[in-house]
């Protein structure tokens, strides 16, 4: 009797296929799905972790838990997902809304400068056109007020190559401020201003969240009775909320932006 050759062990079960799992489907509002257990069926109307709650034709809610194959999409079993985060891209413009240099190193500091008159000033300058004037190789210097202005004008020595720029609040006709800013003006000086009381002011009010910069009695410290009307005990805390709330140009009023464009230009001529 021939011996036979047998490739496998006839009595080993069969090779099954495994069946290829449910489709993954991002969760999104409004999408209609049926609940495969219960038979539940009804649009996406929230998701947590771990969980997605759906509410049907009657307005009924149910939260149910985001398993795999546990609901039904036109018919096919599914599993169903939170929305996966995309890489957020790299921004092509500035704060200040100039287009950015990819792979651009700071340029080394001009000597010319532009001053402002405190470090709230500089602060928010920084935030908006911090980008560019790196770029530039323009160092920002704040100043303690502008009374001394003419005292600092003098040391700096502008000239050619060596350009002031000099940011100025409240720079209105009449103002203490005009008056010393026409004091040193001239060829390789520039005072530009806004005409707020603060710099603080310069910033839209909707975007720190109030309807409007409240108004301070004359006398009062501008700061302090800001606060007071807003209910806030610090002016330091209400700064930082200020400065927070300005992520680009769009946030300043016109009076600061166009202030502060002509010193950049004027210092980088």
């Amino acid at each position: 009797m021939r011996s036979r050759d047998y490739s496998r062990d006839v009595l080993a079960p069969a090779a099954r296929t495994r069946p290829a799992p449910p489709p993954e489907v991002e969760l999104e509002p409004d999408l209609v799905v049926e609940e495969v257990a219960t038979g539940f069926c009804g649009a996406v109307v929230g998701a947590e972790r771990g969980a997605v709650t759906l509410e049907d034709r009657h307005g009924a809610r149910r939260v149910f838990p985001l398993e795999p194959g546990a609901f039904l999409l036109e018919g096919r079993r599914v599993t169903l997902v939170r929305p996966r985060r995309a890489a957020p891209a790299a921004p092509s413009r500035t704060a200040s809304g100039s287009r950015v240099v990819a792979g651009h190193r700071a340029r080394v500091a001009r000597a010319s400068r532009i001053y402002v008159e405190g470090v709230h000033d500089a602060a928010l300058v920084e935030r908006v056109w911090g980008d560019d004037l790196r770029i530039e190789g323009v160092v920002v210097e704040s100043l303690d007020g502008v009374d001394e202005l003419p005292a600092v004008v003098e040391t700096f020595r502008p000239g050619p190559g060596r350009r002031l720029g000099v940011l100025v609040d409240h720079l209105v006709p009449g103002s203490k401020e005009s008056r010393i800013a026409a004091a040193v003006v001239g060829e390789h000086v520039l005072v530009t201003g806004h005409p707020y009381i603060d710099i603080w002011q310069a910033v839209k009010p909707a975007s720190i969240g109030i309807r409007a910069w409240p108004t301070v009695p004359r006398g009062e410290p501008w700061k302090e009775g800001v606060c007071r009307a807003l209910g806030v005990a610090e002016p330091g805390d209400l700064w930082r909320r200020v400065l927070a709330s300005v992520d680009s140009y769009t946030d300043l009023e016109v009076g600061l932006l166009g202030a502060v464009e002509r010193l950049i230009d004027f210092v980088t001529a």
